[in-house]
């Protein structure tokens, strides 16, 4: 069903001839005529009848009018709300892992409840590959991932990735571990004969150890799993073994950062979005809120949308 054609019929009601519907739409008389009978074969019932030497809504079409009324205001409103320079609203799903969930995506998150507060986000804590499923489901809108600059992630040219932020780590080991800071490589040959710990729902960490080993001379006991940093914490100290942690976080006082280097290890985030949906107002204002949190290191005091040049110089394609 054409929009064209209702708006069409809205207007015979309201104007009462074919004539002043084309004057007003600027078209002919012959064409109002061939819409509304299309329109009529679209619903399967006469919309007017001869009145005269003119026609009028027939009682179907008089209800369908009043019907088209309605959609054609749904049909306006749907545009203003996905227009590019539109005002953000409606439900934005964001699926991704806990630390850009709790450092970056929550405090944007809280100041657009007073700066966007018909923009709701849907929060759901996922690691990279779980979320990357959904978004090609179309289950999700925004996956935040990261991959290591050991480990890098294979890009699909049906995504999008936008870059956010980059962050050292180093390996976590006991406190009182005898264990010298050095290169990376010394640094884990002092623990070949130690379990590691390695992610439970994402393998690219345990890509970056295996990879480590291998040129520090060794293959790594790779014998717990856990997805909190937390939680590894929690088991380095209970002496269940070693892993990776961010560099920079606060560590328990049994637990010691050994810093690595040459090579060193980098987590990279992304913001991933499917190929034309960054021109949704609350996709797009949320990935330029996200990257500019990553470059300062706050959010703006009041978030605004960027304009289409702003966006597109924040992009990484």
């Amino acid at each position: 069903m054409e929009t064209r054609r209702l708006r069409m019929l809205v207007e015979l009601s309201r104007l009462g001839s074919m004539r002043a519907v084309a004057d007003m739409l600027s078209t002919t008389t012959s064409t109002v005529s061939q819409q509304i009978a299309a329109l009529a074969d679209d619903m399967g019932t006469a919309l007017t009848e001869p009145h005269g030497r003119l026609v009028r809504l027939t009682p179907a079409g008089r209800r369908l009018a009043e019907h088209a009324v309605t959609i054609l205001a749904a049909v306006e409103s749907a545009r203003h709300d996905l227009a590019p320079d539109g005002e953000p609203n409606g439900t934005l799903r964001v699926a991704g892992f806990a630390t850009a969930i709790r450092a970056h995506l929550l405090p944007i998150v809280t100041a657009l409840a007073t700066s966007h507060p018909r923009l709701r986000v849907l929060v759901r804590e996922h690691e990279p590959a779980e979320a990357l499923r959904l978004l090609a489901e179309d289950a999700t809108d925004l996956a935040l991932t990261y991959d290591y600059d050991l480990a890098p992630a294979t890009g699909d040219p049906a995504l999008r990735a936008t870059a956010l932020w980059t962050a050292p780590w180093g390996l976590g080991v006991p406190a009182g571990a005898d264990v010298r800071e050095g290169t990376t490589a010394e640094v884990f040959a002092q623990c070949a004969d130690r379990d590691w710990i390695v992610n439970s729902r994402n393998t690219a960490d345990e890509t970056v150890i295996r990879t480590l080993a291998s040129m520090a001379g060794f293959t790594p006991h790779l014998t717990h799993q856990a997805d909190s940093l937390d939680l590894v914490q929690d088991m380095i100290t209970a002496g269940l073994g070693v892993g990776l942690l961010p560099q920079g976080a606060t560590t328990l006082p049994s637990v010691r950062l050994l810093p690595l280097t040459s090579p060193g290890v980098r987590l990279r985030a992304y913001a991933v979005t499917r190929h034309g949906r960054l021109d949704w107002p609350p996709l797009a204002l949320i990935t330029d809120l996200l990257v500019q949190r990553s470059t300062t290191g706050q959010p703006p005091t009041r978030p605004t949308a960027p304009n289409t040049e702003e966006r597109e110089a924040a992009r990484d394609t």
